[in-house]
């Protein structure tokens, strides 16, 4: 497992620009009310878990907050920026400094692991870029490399991404993430899809990342003993609402199920 956030750590981030501050975040879908005025901070350099019932806004919230749906009201100011005033090839362009893991690895399945993470860098360069492999400049391969090597598979870099098991594409999705050099990191259920212990391996390796090298990282939790060993902060959301705001270290399984046993009552 690895080591909490130090109490000096702590203070620091407490007095740090937030890397992410949300002032009420609604969105509305017809006839459904999703999220219902959001308002929260998240500290530099922690790992934050977000959890919730399936259907309470979560995947929601994250989309919302890079833009790749609209909110219907509020504030984001996000890596310095005021997310909602981006103009689109502005947008475009900040959203390369921030990371996205999804659930879904979305790799091409015919390249190599090698070649899915040199795309990474297309994210952060401007204008087109159809880079395989065997086309890009040698630092770019180089610099794709040490992603993989940074994430345990380099020995695997030239297979073909659909002869790799789903934790070791969840890991070049990783890879190709760290391509981008992101600051912050959003993640929606990475470990959904793979059994116990490749989940915790993939947990593991982002709150590593977190620890390593300063960045943040919010991520979607669906898995209680993973929210409770890879995160500083826990919010829960409920009813379009931030109904659990708590340090990791304040919580326990036995609460956090109250907190589920609540939101489905409501």
């Amino acid at each position: 497992m690895n080591a909490p956030l130090s109490p000096r750590a702590l203070a620091s981030s407490a007095l740090a620009e937030p890397v992410l501050a949300v002032a009420g975040l609604a969105k509305d879908f017809p006839g459904r009310k999703v999220l219902g005025g959001l308002d929260f901070a998240l500290a530099p350099g922690q790992a934050t878990a977000l959890i919730g019932a399936n259907g309470s806004g979560k995947s929601t919230l994250l989309r919302c907050l890079v833009r790749l749906i609209e909110p219907s009201a509020g504030e984001i100011r996000m890596l310095g920026r005021d997310v909602r005033a981006l103009p689109p090839r502005l947008l475009r362009r900040f959203r390369a400094e921030v990371g996205i893991v999804w659930q879904r690895h979305n790799l091409v399945p015919r390249l190599s692991a090698l070649s899915n993470v040199i795309h990474g860098v297309q994210a952060r360069m401007s204008g087109p870029r159809v880079w395989v492999q065997s086309l890009a400049p040698a630092a770019v391969r180089d610099e794709a490399m040490e992603c993989l090597v940074r994430v345990g598979l380099a020995d695997r870099a030239l297979v073909r991404v659909d002869s790799l098991s789903g934790g070791q594409q969840q890991r070049v999705a990783i890879a190709r993430m760290l391509m981008q050099r992101p600051a912050f990191i959003l993640a929606d259920e990475p470990d959904a899809s793979l059994d116990p212990q490749t989940g915790e391996e993939v947990m593991s390796l982002l709150l590593g990342l977190v620890r390593q090298e300063g960045l943040s990282l919010l991520v979607i939790s669906h898995r209680l003993e993973h929210t409770l060993r890879f995160s500083d902060r826990i919010l829960g959301l409920a009813d379009g609402q931030i109904a659990l705001d708590l340090a990791t270290r304040d919580a326990n399984a036995a609460s956090l199920r109250q907190f589920f046993d609540h939101a489905d009552a409501a």
